[in-house]
């Protein structure tokens, strides 16, 4: 329980907070993250001690009780991935936004960091809420359902390996997608059970989508670019 709410909240200081303009250091950032991990701890601690255990729902599945603390201990983990994971694609996404305005309120001057205004911010964190509500089912029932199946020690265990790496690679400055990290990590709790465990046919088709996505994002752009260009020039 201290080791999820310490990953998690060094995912949040780390991944969310800079995009508002707060930098904290690492090793601020792990001195905060380490007494969010004793609250979790505590509270976690609290709520573990008032769960009843179902002796028939042993007998059937050995680990019954034990999964009912993880589901409790999961929704921990999923939120702090969700926010991570939502930080990271809607800077992804008005990135460029922010460096056109930069440039238009600099006069034409390009900077080597483009500000970001808060309505942009709005904007970005919109826009994902609206494609989430709209296209969001069909990715969630994906990862969650058809790579391997999943019970709350297992997505509790994805969820704190996505958060986990996130966070190293936060803190080495390497660039990471947080939907590859999550999918790889439900990936390898699916392999932990064996390969028959995956939906391999569901596998192939997210690589896929990996490799084209690239190019074609390439392409439309260019496209894009000379239509607008015909147009406005």
């Amino acid at each position: 329980m201290f080791l999820a709410g310490f990953m998690i909240s060094l995912v949040t200081l780390m991944k969310g907070l800079k995009h508002v303009g707060i930098d904290l250091s690492f090793v601020e950032s792990l001195v905060i993250a380490f007494g969010f991990g004793l609250l979790v701890l505590i509270v976690g601690k609290i709520f573990i001690n008032r769960q009843v255990i179902q002796v028939d729902a042993d007998k059937e599945f050995h680990y019954a009780s034990v999964e009912k603390v993880f589901a409790v201990l999961m929704i921990v983990t999923a939120c702090g991935m969700a926010f991570a994971h939502g930080s990271n694609d809607v800077a992804n996404a008005i990135g460029p936004l922010a460096a056109v305005v930069s440039i238009v309120e600099s006069g034409g001057v390009i900077g080597a960091k483009s500000a970001l205004p808060l309505w942009v911010l709005l904007l970005g964190g919109g826009g994902i809420v609206v494609g989430l509500a709209f296209f969001g089912a069909p990715v969630m029932k994906t990862i969650g359902k058809r790579i391997t199946e999943l019970t709350p020690s297992r997505g509790f265990a994805a969820e704190l390996a996505a958060a986990t790496t996130v966070v190293i690679a936060s803190g080495t400055g390497i660039p990471v997608s947080t939907t590859h990290t999550l999918v790889g990590a439900v990936l390898g709790v699916g392999m932990a059970r064996g390969i028959a465990a995956l939906n391999l046919a569901v596998l192939k088709n997210i690589a896929v989508s990996w490799v084209v996505t690239l190019p074609a994002g390439a392409i439309l752009s260019m496209l894009f670019f000379f239509i607008l260009k015909g147009i406005f020039l």
